[in-house]
């Protein structure tokens, strides 16, 4: 059978810190359902990204997150292994053209995409990742297969498997391992072409502006008197931002990394064994630098899995998503499954977002820290009091904890009919950046009967 809690409501706690909201949910238990005679069990959480997600566009990052879930239980339900099972949720999320992954990623500065993608397993602890990469439709394929092969040992002469690759020399393996070849046409839609185009003119505009300010600075340095400048610059954008002070302001114009669209996605898995996996998926920043990498391709960075240890008590697997930046610098997805061996894994999170993100000293130059987390950890227990038979039962944990705006999430067991989704929000009056919430809920797992 399985027990979950389920979202119920939210209250604001105070914090360690003035600037920083806390949000607990409080959960309830609701009715069992019984165990399917002979299907195995599992369990998957997915994220859509931590950013912003509007009301209009809801609709379709609920969907997907529900078809990565259901292909993911549908692996764990044939038996495969977690990792092929949160892969084949993120091979869902990256097809989608509402995702910063895959398909429809953002593009660079010259008008390319270039993914990052990484893959962890908890049991052998092994890691692939691709960064950079261009003309593979789901970069995660390639970070699973580089997996795998490093599963396999040596190459011919002593030579060690890579684990990671980038840019050109990725594609190149992938082709050479029988992954098929992208056009690059195909992978940008209609929708990041029009992204392209906006941030394009914004960087324009905003290229405009510094020039401006910059004329500013030399006139007052020759001693030219004036009291403001006007901007040179034609239009005006979405949201501008003033920066300057007095009579030297003029608009700075943002482009959309600054307005939230952060859509990297990732997932997390947990099969009948009590194995974990974790994987990530990122199109990266829009008009990043050309070979620029994020966090969704780094050790420890963009996700992490590890099964149960001598020193670990608890299996944990963990995902990331925001401002690669952010997350590389504080080496998120590692610091998230460290603090998960913990007893209270709730208060162990809100902690770690707190502490070593929001308020990590390697961020404390930043305006706001953008970023989310999906966490999810299992461990065998008991089984219930008065039950008569001794079962095989696995409690999960799972969490999902964001700094931005918003973050989408999908969760299913494999009892499950079908998956449950949820756009989490930061309460009204907090601020992105500088505020933190969390949520999630217990689901107990239970071997089906023979």
């Amino acid at each position: 059978m399985i027990m979950e809690k389920a979202l119920s409501s939210v209250e604001v706690l105070p914090s360690k810190s003035s600037q920083v909201t806390a949000v607990k949910v409080v959960v309830q238990e609701p009715e069992t359902k019984p165990t399917q005679r002979g299907k195995r069990v599992g369990f998957v959480l997915v994220h859509a990204g931590a950013g912003y997600h509007s009301e209009s566009k809801a609709k379709e990052y609920k969907h997907v997150c529900k078809r990565a879930c259901q292909k993911a239980i549908e692996k764990l339900q044939a038996g495969a292994l977690a990792t092929d099972a949160v892969t084949a949720a993120l091979i869902e999320l990256e097809d989608s053209p509402f995702t910063n992954a895959g398909l429809g990623s953002n593009l660079n500065l010259l008008g390319e995409i270039e993914c990052d993608a990484s893959i962890m397993d908890g049991k052998s602890l092994n890691f692939g990742a691709v960064g950079a990469l261009s003309g593979i439709k789901n970069p995660v394929s390639v970070a699973n297969r580089l997996l795998c092969e490093g599963q396999k040992g040596k190459l011919s002469a002593g030579r060690i498997p890579p684990c990671f690759l980038v840019g050109e020399g990725a594609y190149r393996w992938a082709v050479d391992h029988g992954i098929p070849a992208c056009p690059p046409g195909i992978m940008a839609t209609r929708f990041s072409l029009a992204a392209f185009k906006r941030n394009k003119r914004k960087l324009e505009l905003a290229e405009k502006v510094e020039t401006d300010l910059i004329q500013l600075k030399k006139r007052r340095q020759s001693h030219e008197k004036g009291s403001s400048v006007m901007c040179s610059a034609c239009g005006r954008p979405e949201r501008p931002v003033m920066v300057g002070k007095g009579g030297d302001q003029i608009e700075l114009y943002l482009l959309e990394n600054d307005l939230g669209t952060l859509d990297t996605v990732g997932a997390v898995v947990v099969d009948q064994e009590g194995n974990v996996a974790a994987a990530v998926s990122s199109g990266g920043l829009a008009l990043k630098h050309p070979g620029r990498v994020g966090q969704a391709a780094l050790y420890g960075c963009g996700c992490w899995a590890e099964n149960t240890g001598a020193r670990t008590p608890y299996s944990t697997a963990v995902s990331t998503s925001g401002c690669g930046e952010h997350l590389v610098r504080t080496i998120l997805a590692r610091e998230c499954s460290c603090a998960l061996q913990t007893e209270d894994a709730h208060q162990a999170l809100l902690e770690t977002m707190q502490n070593k993100f929001i308020g990590s000293p390697f961020l404390a130059n930043e305006d706001g820290v953008l970023g989310g987390v999906i966490v999810l950890r299992s461990c065998r227990c008991s089984a219930e009091p008065e039950s008569s038979q001794e079962k095989p039962t696995l409690l999960v944990e799972f969490l999902w904890s964001h700094t931005t705006e918003s973050m989408c999430v999908g969760y299913m067991s494999a009892q499950d009919g079908k998956a449950k989704t949820h756009i989490s929000r930061l309460p009204p009056g907090a601020v992105a950046g500088q505020s933190v919430a969390i949520e999630g809920g217990v689901c107990r797992l239970e071997s089906p009967e023979s």
